[in-house]
This record gives C-alpha cells, structure tokens and sequence, in this order.
C-alpha cells in the first residue's frame, strides 16, 4: 500500500526526471529543496559542508592511490555532494551558479588567451 511519503518520493522522482537535461539553475533550485539546515547557519553550513566533502573527494582519491582501485561511482557521489553544497552555498549568497559557471569560463579563457593559465594568483 502506499503512503504519503510513496507519494511525495515519486513526486520528486518524477519532476527529477522530466527536467532532464537540466541547467545548473535548474539544479540549483530543486537541489535548495533538499536544504534543511536552520537559516541562522546560512553561508557557514555549506562552507563547511563543502570542504567535509572535497576532503572526502581527496580521501577517495588517496585510497585509489593505496589501493590501485578506481572507484568511479564512489568518487562521483562524493563530488555531486559537493556539488550539492555549492548550490545550497550560491543560494545562501544569492549567486546565481548560471552565472557563476560563465563568469569562471570567461576568466579561465581570458587567462588561457593571456598565456596565463600556469602559475599562481588570483591577478592573473
């Protein structure tokens, strides 16, 4: 028999899916769905969300190191969860990830172009 919570799984199953392929705005707003950190830890939860699951991204990747076994979908989960913090952490600074995402390209080409891309810096 199925419940409310059947009902609202495959709700969100179902708007998941009809919005394939998705934006990262898209993304952005169904992942905000997901949020339930109390709105006093705004911008310091994702931050701190964020680096917890890139050391783990790290740890993935030293194990592949150690190991000798590439683990793709165990290093994929890790970075869609830190995918997850920078959109919870562009909502709780009212950055649009659109609009991220093309300003970060257009720096990187307007390094690339520069001769720039090596190196260290912000200036560069």
């Amino acid at each position: 028999m199925l419940n409310e919570h059947d009902l609202e799984a495959w709700d969100y199953y179902s708007e998941v899916y009809k919005s394939k392929p998705m934006t990262m705005n898209d993304y952005q707003k169904m992942a905000q769905r997901t949020a339930i950190y109390n709105s006093t830890h705004q911008i310091l939860y994702p931050a701190l969300g964020l680096a917890g699951e890139a050391g783990e991204v790290a740890n993935k990747v030293k194990k592949m190191l150690r190991d000798g076994n590439f683990d793709r979908e165990g290093l994929a989960a890790e970075i869609g969860d830190v995918l997850w913090y920078v959109a919870a952490l562009c909502r709780d600074l009212n950055i649009d990830m659109q609009d991220l995402a093309m300003a970060n390209l257009e720096k990187l080409f307007g390094r690339m172009e520069r001769g720039t891309l090596g190196g260290s810096g912000d200036k560069r």
